[in-house]
């Protein structure tokens, strides 16, 4: 036994040993690459096309990922979405407009997974204004989804492929429901709350949505749906009834049209043209010129456009007048988190960080979070209310979602900015705690024991709840609500009773947010930073994006991977395929399951929206 264990041990000890070193080698292998290549920076050649082609989803912070758990998942085959930062095209958009290089803009959905309203007309703004230099704007896609037709419909002339199809469905909000799963199981979910539409809580109490969800959801979606048409119309010198009976006959013209969904779009002129990517490369060429290295017309990524006229270091210069903009994305959690997450402690810090700079004048939080944590959430606007409290301007900017948590964060700031199609309001809050003492009785497992008060074993999941816990949640849950309503009252100028009407855990769109007081004017981010500068009295200013510091580590494998980024062509660019119908689904379900880890709120109390559409 001892010789063989020996031999275990000797055999687990080699294959360690083996890799490490694989890893060591692999490491060294893209440090050399990358010092190969660090001094080839794209050139932007003259008479170029500027392809605007985002990758995956259109997000307002880029998620961190540790690049070597990244590179484990690629080579398992389980790699992340992909994401393209909204900022990056806007700043390609608006540079590219007097580039006497750029002849063009040319904008490409295939690789488009999809974004919020709001950031799609962050990027019409953008786009419109290039247009004004008299360049052409072209998009061409193989087939368009409803975000990318609304990408694409910004172009003078929207080329589908010969094969595609237009298929516009509007939006939805459907969850996945627990109840009948849990009773089946004997899982006890005891859940607390304020707020007759305060819907987060109902995938685990209800088989179905609630009337007063139906009828919330319903108004809101609505609200959005109504813009899409009418901004889509209005390019396309169509009607939004135009539009409806393209979506609400689809059927019946496809059946008219033999079929051919590209001949369909054609017809309702939605499109300018249909060809094959063939022809619409020389149809490219013909325009703008072909590379001399390569079978297609001449064009650089926005990605390669930024590396080429952007200076690889991020400098702040201390001595200037600042406007301090802080990023809160995500699901708002306790303590520190990474890109991507809301940390408390995390975005806490970085409002202190720009409080404590005696140049930064205005505070500007733009906010793209359903909420979460309400300990969390409290903690974030007490750092924003103790800027205020020095003289510093705050002003909340809202992205496509900021409702709950995201909205609590932005009650009391100075002023609140939102689009007319951001999600926002859910002003309510809940509790939900599970007990599992059903399950493990049927398995012949019971929990028993002593402690030294009453409540010794209150958070003993194992353990049925008591009656008088219980009621010591529910009444918490409604001091905190209570405590919402107060601060949103002393933000917006409103009383406590006003704000009840309007709150009650209901979803708005910022258009009509914006009538009934919860938010002040209706802009994009660059809106929201021109109004604090003008609240704070200055002219001049520099715009700081406040962001974490980063570890050693990951300074180096940023720099690593930065410098072995190789030159990007639109006929063999990496994507990650979407994913399946089913795999939608399994997704969604593991969704709504992994937000009970999320919640770890120390008081079990949460300002949270299920509010995502399709």
């Amino acid at each position: 036994m001892s010789k063989l264990f020996k031999n275990l041990w000797y055999g687990l000890d080699l294959s360690r040993k083996i890799f490490l070193n694989f890893l060591f080698f692999v490491l060294l292998i893209m440090i050399i690459s990358s010092l190969m290549s660090s001094g080839d920076k794209p050139k932007v050649e003259p008479g170029v096309a500027l392809i605007l082609q985002p990758n995956g989803y259109i997000v307002e912070q880029l998620t961190y990922r540790d690049p070597i758990d990244s590179a484990m998942q690629e080579a398992a085959g389980n790699e992340d979405a992909p994401e393209t930062l909204i900022y990056d095209l806007i700043e390609a958009i608006d540079n590219a407009k007097d580039d006497k290089r750029i002849t063009s803009l040319v904008i490409s959905t295939n690789y488009f997974w999809g974004s919020g309203l709001s950031k799609l007309q962050d990027l019409a703004v953008a786009i419109e204004d290039f247009k004004t230099s008299g360049k052409p704007v072209i998009a061409f896609g193989d087939g368009f989804s409803q975000s990318q037709y609304y990408l694409a419909s910004l172009a003078d002339e929207v080329i589908m492929g010969n094969q595609g199809d237009l298929f516009l469905t509007g939006y939805s909000r459907v969850g996945t429901y627990f109840k009948s799963m849990l009773e089946k199981i004997g899982v006890s979910v005891h859940v607390f709350k304020v707020g007759t539409f305060k819907s987060a809580v109902e995938p685990f109490i209800r088989d179905n949505m609630s009337d007063e969800a139906r009828e919330a959801n319903q108004q809101w979606m609505g609200d959005l749906w109504q813009e899409y048409l009418a901004d889509v119309a209005s390019r396309r010198n169509l009607t939004s009834d135009d539009i409806s009976s393209y979506i609400n006959n689809f059927k019946e013209n496809l059946i008219a049209s033999s079929g051919n969904s590209s001949q369909m779009a054609l017809d309702a002129k939605l499109v300018d043209s249909v060809m094959t990517r063939i022809d619409f490369r020389e149809k490219m060429i013909e325009m703008v010129g072909k590379e001399d290295d390569s079978n297609t017309y001449k064009h650089i990524s926005h990605k390669n456009y930024l590396r080429a006229i952007k200076s690889p270091l991020d400098y702040v210069n201390p001595s200037t007048t600042k406007i301090a903009v802080v990023t809160a994305k995500g699901d708002i959690m306790n303590g520190e988190r990474k890109e991507g997450a809301i940390g408390g402690d995390t975005v806490a810090r970085l409002i202190r960080n720009a409080r404590s700079d005696e140049n930064v004048k205005a505070i500007v939080l733009r906010v793209d979070s359903g909420g979460g944590s309400a300990f969390a959430s409290e903690i974030i606007r007490e750092e924003l209310e103790k800027a205020q409290s020095q003289g510093i301007k705050v002003v909340a900017s809202m992205g496509d979602v900021a409702a709950s948590g995201g909205y609590w964060i932005s009650a009391t700031a100075d002023e609140i900015w939102a689009r007319s199609s951001t999600i926002t309001g859910s002003i309510g809050i809940f509790a939900m705690f599970p007990t599992f003492e059903k399950p493990l009785n049927e398995w012949g497992i019971t929990r028993d024991g002593v402690g030294t008060t009453k409540y010794a074993t209150a958070g003993d999941i194992g353990m049925p709840l008591a009656d008088d816990v219980g009621e010591i949640i529910q009444t918490s849950i409604n001091s905190g609500y209570d405590d919402f309503l107060s601060l949103v009252a002393r933000g917006r100028n409103m009383t406590k009773e006003q704000v009840d009407k309007v709150a009650q855990g209901r979803v708005w769109s910022g258009k009509k947010a914006h009538e009934l007081g919860l938010v002040d004017k209706l802009g994009s981010l660059n809106d929201a930073i021109k109004s604090a500068a003008e609240l704070a009295g200055i002219t001049n200013y520099d715009v700081w994006n406040v962001k974490r510091k980063l570890s050693e580590k990951e300074l180096f494998l940023k720099s690593l991977l930065n410098q072995a980024e190789v030159k990007e062509l639109v006929d063999n660019q990496q994507s990650v395929e979407q994913p399946s119908i089913k795999g939608k689904l399994f997704k969604e379900l593991n969704s709504t399951v992994m937000q009970l880890e999320k919640w770890n709120d120390p008081k079990h109390a949460y300002a949270a929206c299920l509010c995502e559409i399709r």
